[in-house]
């Protein structure tokens, strides 16, 4: 407990920081805009955006507790953390940035939720791969639900990825080995950013209802909390995110996820609601 001090503190001055440039963002926004972005905090808005970055919070947990299986000690840790804290809260900040400057261009918004769908689809093979590869000690129908999704996935990620690698080319869950510690930082912060802007742009809808000052907050702080748990007690978490039944579940949500970005593509592309 005594090595995660620091990383677990570290998580609350990193959320510290990240609020105030988001403030400082926002004020900067509000320079260009004729209408402002209100800097007003209500508790209600921040538990919205708490509860979305939450119920995607499995993403984040496989990808860093991946990466701290194979990176272990405290400095790789505080790597791991700034990284994927710093990806998941520019992800937030660009599209911030877009809706507050092309809050018509529904296009663009779309075509960023889109590619987002895409990179989940490649995080669903890596845990279909990995259940697969133990999936000897469980019952049939387990073994022929995993080969039947990852054959399904497969083809879908064979399909895109000669354009996808271009865009994303850290987009899977296997941690490469050997980094240095910029690399390992890069690593840590690629995916978090990309699931950051799907996370953000999936819900542009709701910031005609939510302030989105508070709903970035809110995502700010479920990824504080998150980091909190995982550093607490990195065993228990690299154990969970090993367990194959883990992984599959973990893909059911990132094609969940993807299915459902899909979906918000087609509502702003049509104007469905």
């Amino acid at each position: 407990m005594k090595n995660q001090t620091l990383p677990v503190f570290l998580t609350v001055v990193v959320f510290g920081g990240l609020c105030l440039i988001l403030f400082g963002y926002i004020q900067v926004l509000n320079l260009f805009t004729s209408k402002d972005i209100i800097l007003q905090i209500r508790w209600s808005d921040v538990l919205v955006g708490l509860t979305i970055y939450l119920k995607t919070s499995v993403d984040f947990a496989l990808i860093m507790g991946n990466l701290m299986s194979v990176y272990d000690g405290v400095k790789s840790r505080i790597a791991i953390e700034i990284g994927t804290a710093a990806g998941n809260a520019l992800g937030t900040l660009v599209v911030l940035g877009i809706w507050n400057f092309f809050r018509e261009v529904e296009w663009l918004l779309a075509l960023m939720i889109f590619v987002a769908a895409l990179v989940l689809f490649r995080l669903a093979q890596d845990g279909f791969e990995h259940a697969h590869d133990w999936d000897s000690k469980y019952p049939a129908w387990f073994k022929k639900a995993v080969d039947t999704l990852e054959r399904i996935v497969t083809n879908i990620n064979v399909f895109v990825d000669p354009v996808l690698k271009y865009i994303v080319p850290h987009a899977s869950m296997k941690p490469k080995r050997n980094l240095s510690y910029i690399g390992l930082f890069g690593a840590s912060f690629t995916i978090p950013f990309i699931l950051g802007l799907d996370d953000f742009a999936g819900y542009v809808p709701l910031f005609s209802i939510v302030n989105v000052f508070g709903f970035a907050i809110g995502v700010f702080l479920g990824h504080m909390i998150l980091n909190m748990a995982l550093f607490i007690s990195p065993k228990k978490t690299i154990k969970v995110v090993k367990n194959p039944l883990i992984s599959f579940v973990g893909s059911l949500v990132f094609i969940g996820l993807a299915l459902w970005g899909f979906f918000e593509v087609y509502k702003i592309l049509t104007g469905a609601h």
